[in-house]
């Protein structure tokens, strides 16, 4: 099973740009020509929050029409940047959206992995929050079926990165969540977002990583004073594989770079001059 993992892509309405420079939409279209290049093509494509910029259903809209192309299953889950109400409004056909409250679900028997996706947003704040009736829902969720390869998806990472004007808009509850993902050997790894960055660690014992954004990036800065800033690093997404037991990522760079090259002639032999 392929998973593609695609993160924080801050779409405005048309013509509009993040921060008055970042054109996300033309970015994300770059990314979903990639992804349609790929051979084979993945299974399921997974959006780990920050989908918008502003939560409006016209943005909203906008990312429905840059994703269209793909026509791969697709999974997201919200960030800081979204809005329950507008992501159940254009996203009715999603069937495993709940239709009230917070915006949980597990997919069973769906694919070879179950997929389960965590709602951290707190409505018109940065940081993220795993509050007791959260905490209680994953538990619950996660003892339904002990012995199936589980993948969890959320926005907030439940980890402390070094990058401190990040940390500061973290996750609270993160250290249930370890707790929580300790007593559950079945989880493969968690996949998040908000960093715009690709980071990954161990919480509860898992494997957990955030994925880069496929326009701006968050500066890597690790001074404890240093400024909120991002840039335009290479942009990017990160690229499941799960098979024989084993889960394991790539990290994917979009943009123009040169090669492929050999590193064979065809006779087998090293090209070394």
């Amino acid at each position: 099973m392929l998973i593609a993992h695609i993160s924080d892509t801050h779409i405005k309405t048309p013509g509009k740009k993040a921060y008055g420079r970042v054109d996300t939409a033309q970015m994300l279209q770059r990314c979903v020509q990639h992804l349609l290049q790929l051979r084979p093509q993945p299974d399921l494509v997974v959006l780990t929050g920050d989908l918008v910029d502003l939560g409006r259903p016209e943005e909203y809209a906008h990312l429905q029409q840059l994703l269209s192309p793909l026509h791969l299953p697709l999974v997201v889950v919200p960030g800081n940047h979204d809005a329950r109400d507008a992501m159940r409004q254009v996203f009715a056909h999603h069937r495993y959206l709940p239709a009230t409250g917070f915006l949980h679900f597990s997919l069973d028997n769906t694919y070879p992995l179950r997929i389960i996706g965590l709602d951290t947003l707190v409505p018109f704040e940065g940081r993220g929050e795993l509050c007791a009736e959260r905490l209680a829902w994953l538990e619950t969720t996660l003892a339904q079926a002990p012995e199936q390869p589980t993948l969890v998806l959320m926005h907030h990472p439940p980890f402390l990165t070094g990058i401190a004007h990040m940390d500061a808009l973290g996750l609270t509850g993160r250290e249930a969540f370890a707790s929580i993902l300790a007593r559950h050997p079945q989880v493969q790894a968690v996949l998040c977002g908000h960093l715009h960055r690709h980071i990954h660690t161990r919480v509860g014992g898992h494997s957990a990583m955030t994925a880069p954004s496929p326009a701006h990036q968050v500066v890597l800065d690790l001074d404890p004073q240093g400024p909120s800033q991002f840039c335009m690093e290479p942009p990017g997404y990160l690229l499941h594989r799960w098979l024989d037991g084993q889960f394991l990522s790539h990290s994917v760079v979009l943009g123009e770079h040169e090669g492929p090259y050999p590193f064979h002639d065809a006779s087998g032999q090293l090209i070394d001059e």
